[in-house]
């Protein structure tokens, strides 16, 4: 199967929710690629516009650049060309091209560019980076506009101007009025990606701001909610929308947020509650305690 264009591939993105699957663990923290394409398969066959391997949800952040490359092949590979497949690339900027060049020659059909590990850094080096990696590949880029890789409108459309491949934003910040200013600065030059932890949240208000989809970790373990959620937002049934938040997902928020980085724990407690356990998480973060497990499960319920 051909290869889509970046543009072609940022239309798609844009066209449906996306899937973040979480990264498979053994017990003793070794990547379980039996277990990783097994999902895989499985929300695959599930209506996607694209599957993030190794992600933030994916553990991205505790995987070396080889345990990457070998979760984006199986990703490839277990897909078969029935979704998009999007890769990761970050840290430095000597490792993140490193990255997407290894996503490129691996079968990737685009990459998401984290933010650079740890530094903070002017608009200049912030753009510098960016352009570098985009140079690195003919693959679609997605900029994860988040923590210390803040973009202003200006820088952006910079970038846009100097690299055609950069074809995707994705925001993880939530500042309404910079999102209003690039949606006006750059309309649809750009895909638009809600990337807000738990992004169903903001998913409602965000598509009045051009941001047609965002990325699901619920998705790992309530598949048909949460495309049946995204359906209600596209069609902006607020009704449909706000009792799910009610019911669902602030609740589900509030077990989140009782420790620090439970946004990817609490995502593996959710599929071993619905019987597709996943693994321990890797160091540094830790797992939801036995009452908070009890306490998801039951709010999961009858969902599956």
């Amino acid at each position: 199967m051909a290869r889509m264009t970046p543009a072609e591939m940022a239309r798609v993105l844009g066209s449906g929710l996306l899937s973040f699957p979480v990264t498979h663990f053994r017990d003793d923290l070794g990547f379980d690629e039996t277990a990783y394409r097994d999902n895989l398969g499985r929300l695959a066959d599930y209506k996607v516009s694209g599957l993030f391997a190794a992600g933030g949800t994916g553990e991205f952040f505790s995987l070396t650049p080889a345990e990457i490359d070998r979760v984006l092949r199986a990703a490839v590979a277990e897909t078969r060309g029935r979704t998009p497949v999007i890769a990761p690339a970050g840290q430095g900027t000597a490792l993140a091209v490193e990255m997407a060049r290894a996503a490129e020659a691996a079968g990737a059909d685009g990459i998401l560019l984290l933010p650079p590990y740890l530094v903070g850094s002017e608009q200049a080096g912030l753009a510098a980076h960016i352009e570098a990696v985009c140079r690195a590949t003919s693959l679609g880029i997605i900029v994860y506009n988040r923590a210390n890789a803040q973009l202003n409108e200006q820088t952006l459309a910079s970038l846009c101007e100097r690299c055609p491949n950069l074809v995707g934003f994705k925001d993880g910040v939530g500042d309404v009025e910079l999102m209003t200013r690039i949606y006006a600065a750059l309309g649809d030059r750009l895909t638009y990606v809600g990337g807000l932890p738990t992004a169903e949240t903001f998913a409602l208000p965000y598509l009045e701001m051009g941001v047609t989809t965002y990325s699901s970790a619920i998705f790992n373990f309530l598949p048909e909610w949460a495309l049946s959620f995204y359906d209600s937002v596209r069609r902006r049934d607020r009704d449909a929308v706000y009792r799910e938040l009610r019911d669902f997902v602030l609740p589900y928020i509030a077990i989140r947020n009782r420790k620090r980085g439970y946004a990817v724990s609490i995502v593996k407690a959710g599929m071993s509650a619905v019987g597709r356990h996943a693994g321990p998480v890797r160091p540094p973060l830790t797992e939801l305690d036995a009452a908070e497990r009890a306490e998801l499960t039951a709010l999961i319920g009858d969902r599956r």
